[in-house]
């Protein structure tokens, strides 16, 4: 007889999965557990442990691990880890951070050593940025930046690399919209004599209309404080891998940085992930009809939404890679930095703050804001102008949202 546990959906999955209430005295839900270390049922168990949590052994299907300290694992952050990979298609394991620039930069030092090159789409968000351009350049790591969407310049970008070993794309294109290729970007990186590793943040598509590991990505990363979260109330990152040996290679960093979740945040963000595909389908649908009527305002010089894209390759990208166009919309103003000013201060509903993914819609200006540390060049790169407003679509109705944007940009 088959295991039923095979025939679950994710849906249902990621809330049966990972947790047995035996173990927290019959709760319905997990419990949080505040414990900072835990008591070895053996000393062979204990010495176990240790070897596994330093990387020294792999674990074996079903053996049961005993917990060691809380910076290194905890019960609800293992619960929170087995319980998102339903959401994850083609996930096979999973580590949770204190941020998404957390995973970002522990994945990157697990892998990258001086001397090696990591090839990464721009623009991306602006700490990731900053950590290549700035940091890791400083360690002898040499980052070559690829537009966002140029699928021929990325191929090259990655075919020419010397020492290559991360291939790092953030899709859609952190705020410009910009998609790119993951499966063209992952057969570039399978062709290349070093096969480097393709990273891809899928922060602002998934895990509800993106699944990078299916098209070939080797790690899947997440700023959880977006829509994984949803609330706007907590930081939270992850890293998520098809191959185990991949999550077991970045487990002893994460220990040894000390950028575990803490247990009050995983349990927070545990009770979250069921009502993520619920929360992600009613944003997109709202920011569809938003985008329509928007992209044709006479004051919008130019609406950026997957669904609105007149560039061919920009169209196929999206229809080959995306179940729905998502929340994220940004416009381009007429007037500039005045008219993107203007447009921020006489919002009502919206509001002007910085961060994405919550069940209320966020508006912000990149230049002055998220990407402020820009230099002109990068600026002109990334495609960031004076006028552009990013938008993060909320749950609330759509046609008062609407007419707010609509107000605002008649005070222009």
């Amino acid at each position: 007889m088959a295991d039923t546990k095979t025939l679950l959906r994710p849906r249902t999955e990621v809330l049966t999965r990972g947790f047995d209430p035996t173990l927290s005295v019959g709760s319905a839900r997990p419990a949080v557990f505040r414990s900072s270390t835990y008591v070895f049922s053996s000393p062979e168990a204990a010495e176990r442990a240790f070897d596994l949590m330093a990387g020294r052994g792999t674990p074996q299907p079903g053996e049961q691990i005993d917990l060691v300290y809380s910076r290194f694992n905890h019960p609800n952050a293992e619960i929170l880890e087995d319980q998102i990979l339903p959401l994850e298609a083609g996930a096979q394991a999973a580590l949770v951070f204190n941020s998404g620039m957390a995973a970002i930069v522990t994945a990157l030092f697990a892998v990258l050593r001086p001397g090696d090159t990591i090839v990464y789409t721009v623009p991306i968000y602006g700490g990731t940025q900053k950590l290549i351009e700035n940091f890791l350049a400083s360690w002898g790591v040499k980052g070559v930046a690829a537009q966002a969407g140029q699928t021929e310049a990325i191929d090259s970008a990655i075919r020419s690399a010397k020492n290559l070993r991360v291939v790092l794309i953030e899709t859609p294109a952190n705020p410009t919209g910009l998609m790119t290729d993951i499966r063209r970007c992952v057969d570039a990186a399978a062709a290349h004599g070093e096969t480097p590793l393709v990273m891809v943040d899928n922060t602002m598509m998934g895990p509800a209309f993106q699944h990078p590991l299916e098209l070939g990505a080797d790690l899947v990363l997440y700023s959880a404080t977006k829509y994984l979260s949803g609330f706007s109330d907590l930081i939270g990152g992850f890293a998520l891998a098809k191959d185990r040996a991949l999550i077991q290679k970045i487990r002893p960093l994460r220990g040894l940085f000390g950028n575990i979740l803490q247990p009050d945040e995983c349990w927070m963000l545990d009770n979250r992930l069921p009502t993520v595909g619920l929360r992600m389908n009613r944003q997109s649908k709202n920011a569809q009809r938003i985008a329509e009527p928007l992209a044709k305002h006479p004051k919008v010089k130019k609406l950026m939404y997957p669904t609105l894209f007149d560039d061919p390759e920009q169209i196929r990208i999206y229809r080959a890679q995306c179940d729905f166009p998502g929340a994220m919309f940004s416009i381009d103003l007429h007037g500039g930095k005045r008219a993107a000013f203007e447009f921020l201060r006489n919002l009502r509903l919206a509001r002007n703050a910085v961060s994405l993914g919550g069940v209320e819609t966020l508006v912000c200006h990149p230049k002055s804001t998220t990407h402020s540390g820009f230099t002109e060049e990068q600026f002109a790169q990334a495609g960031v102008t004076d006028g552009l407003v990013r938008i993060s679509i909320g749950i609330e109705d759509w046609r008062d949202l609407l007419a707010d944007f609509e107000q605002a940009l008649e005070t222009i």
